[in-house]
């Protein structure tokens, strides 16, 4: 463990499985500044998602549970909804479209620019399902 709290894995006391994506790095066209506009920049992506209780494979079928690859589509797809100002904005962005996945209970969005600043910055927010 690096020690780093994540999302909780308990919701109602219920241990809840997670699944995750570390480390995805895309080509990104964000930022308020004149010199970020018409340019992309090399962005770094964690997603951690909570599942549902009771959400697991009955039958080791991909269709029966969410999957890291819808992770990373969420990401994709808001990256190609075009130019973003903010990290926060991304981040809310990509957290709204993992939740709509019903059997996501709770999502952590981390989203770091990797070429500006010291090594990396950024935002990473937690985001549980509406009630």
């Amino acid at each position: 463990m690096s020690g780093k709290q994540s999302i909780s894995a308990r919701r109602d006391g219920v241990i809840l499985d997670r699944i995750f994506v570390r480390g995805l790095v895309l080509p990104v066209a964000i930022g308020v500044y004149d010199e970020e506009q018409g340019i992309t920049q090399k962005v770094g992506f964690t997603i951690e998602a909570s599942v549902a209780a009771g959400v697991s494979p009955k039958g080791d079928n991909l269709d029966e549970v969410p999957s890291y690859d819808d992770l990373v589509k969420a990401v994709k797809a808001v990256i190609a909804a075009g130019h973003v100002g903010l990290v926060e904005t991304l981040a809310a962005r990509i957290a709204d479209r993992c939740l709509a996945d019903k059997r996501i209970v709770s999502v952590l969005v981390r989203v770091e620019k990797l070429e500006r600043g010291p090594d990396a910055v950024g935002v990473e927010i937690v985001r549980p399902r509406a009630t």
